[in-house]
């Protein structure tokens, strides 16, 4: 049953306050939309169909990937801090959660104008390829805004949590009146969009940029995803193998290239993300700090992945492939001393500015990132036939990504040194530790024993690979992971544990609030 709460949605709020007025947007884009008869004009408008703001910023700091170090740290950012604490977040800036949701549905607005358009132009099949990028276009924004402004996906409780509104058609109204879909409902929208899309889409139609578009790799990883999400293994294997292949080898991160060509991580993180890396699967930019808060400065220095989580729970921790140093990874981890804090870091977001004023040394901070690569997709399948017991193929592709990422890869990674190494680890508690973290049978299905202890490696190896990525913060949710908040006082010392906070499978928190205009405007809350 469709609820019946009501989203009295300003139409600013689809087209992005932060690019031009109401009143600007309702002047033009009628006529703009009148306009787009042509391939040409089309093309033009899909260009803006994918979000300039980035999610992974509100997703990372949500995650357990962060330690708080103290008010003792330079440029505490409020807005983190909020984010950090899963607390409703009322700061905007570039990366907020209300910028992440008017960049989304404006890209949303830019795909529906196109697939207007091309019905009113009768379908034709010369737009097929315009068609299917807009839809699979359409379906990545509201993957993003369902996965942080809502409950994960959960069969028991999809037909009535509280999803997002999935746009359908673009809109001329003032006061567009909209329902507040499921989750469930978004999920099957998002299905629906990109079935159609993956025999439309077409990479030659892309030019020279395939990768900053909806390409058919890009969109069989999302279709991937977006199975492994519901729990639909078969099809998550079946879409990540269309897009990576069956033996992805030739598609793997070229590192030691990319270890080569920087000694810091900025210009490392810059080198990760070049279009003719073969594992970048799609490229995307965005105004975003990311670049700042995980690269070699100070900024948002207060709440970090230091040195006490990477010891005892991410890349210095006892792995399942072993205990690894700083360069036994490639590229390795990069290190950063500052107040009370040694950052441990990979090259992950690039950090560029935009300057708009040289003299006076104003501008934007721009990033580039990869949302979908061979790796994290490569993951996902070994997620999926994990939970169909296949245990040795998963292996293969789980030793393919420590075999590329490690300096000295081990010579044995089996099943069973993985059930060796998963049954010689405690369960991990705040002040005491390590890797191992209780998963909620009741959010994803799982016998304890091979299966388990398969998970913890998988979801480790996912942890690593996409660390400062923001998709940990999904994972968090998808297994019920709960998370409590550390306060590290004196390097790597735990001074207080706050286990009143912890979050905790399908905590409300961990929808993250919608934002408090569009609140004012008439949409019910996330419940808090």
């Amino acid at each position: 049953m469709k609820r019946k709460n009501k989203l009295y949605l300003a139409i600013a709020l689809i087209c992005g306050l932060g690019f031009f007025s109401c009143d600007k947007f309702l002047d033009e884009m009628p006529d703009n939309r009148a306009k787009l008869d042509t391939e040409a004009k089309i093309d033009k408008v899909l260009v803006s169909a994918y979000p300039a703001t980035a999610y992974l910023v509100s997703a990372e700091f949500s995650s357990d990937n962060i330690d708080d170090y103290g008010i003792s740290n330079p440029y505490n950012e409020r807005d983190l801090e909020q984010l950090f604490r899963w607390n409703d977040v009322t700061e905007n800036t570039d990366d907020s959660p209300k910028e992440v949701w008017e960049a989304c549905y404006k890209a949303i607005s830019s795909a529906n104008a196109a697939l207007g358009a091309i019905e009113e132009m009768g379908n034709p099949a010369s737009l097929n390829a315009q068609r299917g990028e807009a839809l699979a276009a359409r379906a990545y924004s509201h993957f993003i805004l369902v996965n942080l402004f809502a409950q994960h996906y959960h069969k028991d409780h999809a037909a009535t949590d509280l999803g997002i509104t999935y746009m359908l058609e673009t809109e001329d109204e003032l006061n567009p009146q909209y329902e507040r879909n499921t989750v469930q409902e978004v999920y099957d929208y998002m299905v629906r969009d990109l079935e159609e899309a993956l025999p439309l889409i077409d990479d030659a139609s892309y030019g020279e940029t395939p990768k900053y578009h909806m390409n058919s790799r890009a969109a069989n990883a999302l279709a991937a995803r977006i199975a492994l999400y519901m729990q639909d293994w078969e099809k998550a294997i079946s879409y990540a193998t269309a897009a990576i292949g069956s033996n992805p080898s030739p598609l793997l991160r070229d590192n030691r290239t990319i270890a080569a060509s920087a000694v810091e991580v900025t210009p490392a993180a810059i080198a990760y993300n070049r279009s003719s890396i073969k594992a970048n699967l799609m490229l995307a930019t965005a105004g975003t700090s990311h670049g700042l808060y995980f690269g070699n400065y100070y900024t948002g220095a207060r709440f970090a992945h230091g040195a006490f989580i990477s010891n005892t729970e991410t890349m210095l921790a006892e792995a399942p492939y072993g205990k690894r140093t700083a360069t036994g990874y490639i590229p390795q981890v990069f290190v950063y001393s500052g107040t009370n804090l040694d950052k441990h870091l990979f090259p992950r977001v690039s950090y560029q500015f935009e300057y708009t004023d040289v003299v006076a040394g104003i501008g934007y901070s721009r990033g580039a990132y990869a949302p979908f690569t061979t790796e994290e997709t490569m993951l996902v399948r070994a997620e999926a036939l994990i939970h169909l017991k296949r245990y040795e193929e998963a292996v293969v592709d789980m030793k393919r990504w420590v075999d590329n990422t490690l300096a000295n890869p081990p010579a044995t990674f089996t099943v069973e040194s993985i059930n060796e190494w998963a049954d010689g680890l405690e369960y991990y508690e705040p002040d005491e530790p390590t890797p191992k973290k209780r998963l909620s049978p009741e959010m994803v299905p799982f016998e304890a024993g091979t299966q388990e202890n398969m998970l913890h490696a998988l979801l480790y190896i996912r942890r690593i690979e996409t660390m400062h990525m923001g998709l940990r913060w999904f994972d968090v949710k998808r297994y019920g992971i709960e998370v409590a908040r550390r306060l590290i006082t004196t390097g790597t010392t735990v001074s207080v544990v706050e286990n009143d906070t912890k979050l905790v499978a399908r905590d409300n928190r961990a929808a993250l609030q919608i934002p408090l205009d569009v609140i004012s405007a008439g949409l019910t809350p996330n419940p808090r």
